[in-house]
């Protein structure tokens, strides 16, 4: 039987997948995950799932994110004649630029 094994670097961090191993039963591919993928790289948890019961949805099945505009939380998306906005506008364009350029670096 094939186990999928994911590994969490350091804790709060995501788990990534690094391999399989081959193994009868939970209890072997724990422990063949543990000498193969959990002692070569600093490693905080690892997952070991069997390989039937991971599932998967793909793009041509469903639309992932991005088909929702929700720019109506940002001042930027509304026209302002009144100057008494300016300095709110600006403060807020700044906020969307920063959330931006997190959201890029993640």
């Amino acid at each position: 039987m094939i186990w999928e094994v994911f590994r969490q670097e350091e804790a709060g961090k995501y788990h990534t997948h690094c391999g399989n191993v081959h193994a009868p039963d939970r209890d072997m591919a724990l422990m063949f995950a543990q000498v193969q993928h959990g002692r070569r790289k600093p490693t905080n948890s690892l997952w070991v799932v069997p390989k039937d019961e991971i599932g998967e949805v793909d793009a041509d099945e469903t639309a992932f994110g991005g088909t929702t505009n929700k720019s109506y939380r940002w001042v930027m998306a509304y026209n302002t004649i009144d100057s008494s906005f300016a300095q709110e506008i600006e403060d807020s364009e700044s906020e969307q630029e920063d959330a931006d350029r997190r959201r890029s670096e993640a």
